[in-house]
């Protein structure tokens, strides 16, 4: 079978794992894979991680904070007021911390939105090894098979600039959204009939199958590597061990019955009306443990008529300094920072082993857009909740310092809080300052 052939079916198979590269064997690089180790036993740690496809008015978002300015770049304030449309954030200010002045050091417009949780653009990425992957799916490997589902991708295919684009995996491929509660509901609460398990058995057997070409060709290959080659060959058969294991682990949840529904299936509407619910949802799949890590992107059909606001949500990002238009972008993006306070307030009322689920839980609120009206990709919005951290502040960094840590740094504190041991991620610098 040829590299390509080998390389068709194991991506059609759902297993990102082929041989390394080998230069003494002549073979093409593939994706590593990464194993976890939050086990059943150890704490839970949780993640979700929120996406606002355009931004937000920045005049409105950032709060009045001094202007001060600290040596190292960084300022923390306690005491600050809240802007228009953060002035709901009143509530919870004490569980999350306000992050000012990060980004990831790109420009593209909408057409960088998508490195978000990356931190790299695709077209950078083509030069480095697994960048395209974003925190959520790489966090995914650490709890693979502890969970009935690794995350949960929730987003429209609506509206602008090809639909969610927020999560993606390691190979750079686009994670579908599950698009509405309706599909949400069912996955997380409708029993799978007795064909479709049969079906599910038979995958992972292909699967297994595969795994077993690719220890044949490893094995195949072994005798004409020099000793650098079998050490990073022999990196790789632990990955495909790692793969064995977690298809291992995603196999004892077939027969494994489902959370019972707590209300009856809803119908999707509109993105707008769907938000709350959707919150809600996602708090049901965390607190019975049905997935530990989800995302949710607010894209571009989030549709402004549904809060009585006439217009598009695209035309009104770029507003043009229209006084009418910002006050109407303001009433929409407000709407998005008052569901993000309910769902902080919703996990702060559930609990798992006698702890407010919102402790176990990271909540990252942000977009890959600072000003959709100037097209500008740097200092993003960025709200982090939960996840025992400290909290009740704003950090705010100076865009002007040169020890300015990128977006990236924010992300490898966020992994190393959920039980990771990572020192990078994307082009981090380390972790970020400021934040414990």
């Amino acid at each position: 079978m040829t590299q390509m052939h080998r390389r068709q079916i194991l991506r059609a198979a759902g297993v990102s794992i082929a041989l390394p590269f080998l230069p003494s064997a002549g073979l093409a690089r593939a994706e590593q894979n990464s194993t976890g180790k939050q086990g059943i036993d150890t704490p839970k740690r949780r993640m979700v991680c929120i996406g606002n496809l355009l931004g937000f008015h920045p005049e409105a978002f950032w709060p009045e904070a001094a202007s001060d300015k600290s040596a190292t770049g960084l300022n923390e304030y306690q005491d600050f007021e809240l802007n228009k449309t953060t002035n709901a954030l009143k509530s919870v200010r004490d569980k999350l911390t306000m992050i000012g002045g990060l980004d990831h050091g790109i420009s593209g417009g909408h057409f960088s939105i998508h490195s978000f949780l990356s931190g790299v653009r695709q077209m950078d990425a083509k030069s480095l090894p697994d960048a395209n992957v974003t925190i959520d799916q790489y966090a995914a490997d650490h709890v693979a098979g502890l969970t009935r589902f690794p995350t949960l991708t929730i987003g429209s295919e609506g509206g602008i600039h090809g639909g969610c684009q927020l999560s993606w995996t390691r190979t750079g491929t686009r994670v579908p959204p599950i698009p509405g509660p309706e599909q949400l509901f069912k996955l997380l609460f409708a029993e799978v009939s007795q064909k479709d398990k049969l079906a599910v058995v038979d995958r992972f057997k292909l699967q297994g199958s595969i795994l077993d070409m690719v220890k044949s060709d490893a094995d195949r290959y072994q005798q004409k590597l020099n000793q650098q080659d079998r050490n990073k060959l022999d990196e790789y058969l632990t990955s495909v061990r790692d793969v064995e294991k977690r298809i291992g682990l995603r196999r004892n949840w077939i027969d494994i019955p489902k959370p019972k529904a707590p209300f009856a299936a809803p119908k999707n509407r509109n993105m707008v009306e769907d938000l709350p619910l959707l919150y809600d949802l996602i708090a049901l799949a965390l607190q019975s443990d049905s997935t530990r890590i989800a995302t949710l992107e607010i894209g571009g059909d989030f549709n402004p008529r549904d809060l009585g606001v006439n217009g598009d949500y695209h035309s009104l990002s770029h507003h043009g300094q229209l006084e009418d238009r910002i006050k109407a972008l303001i009433t929409l993006e407000t709407y998005q920072i008052e569901q993000y306070v309910r769902f902080i307030e919703k996990l702060s009322s559930l609990e798992d082993r006698g702890q407010p689920l919102l402790e176990q839980t990271m909540v990252l609120f942000g977009s890959g857009m600072g000003n959709a009206n100037s097209h500008t990709n740097s200092n993003l919005p960025v709200l982090l909740a939960g996840g025992g951290f400290k909290h009740g502040r704003l950090l705010a960094f100076d865009r002007q310092s040169k020890q300015r840590p990128p977006l990236s740094n924010l992300f490898v504190s966020m992994l190393q809080q959920f039980g990771m041991e990572t020192e990078k991620f994307a082009l981090s610098t380390g972790t970020l300052r400021g934040l414990a």
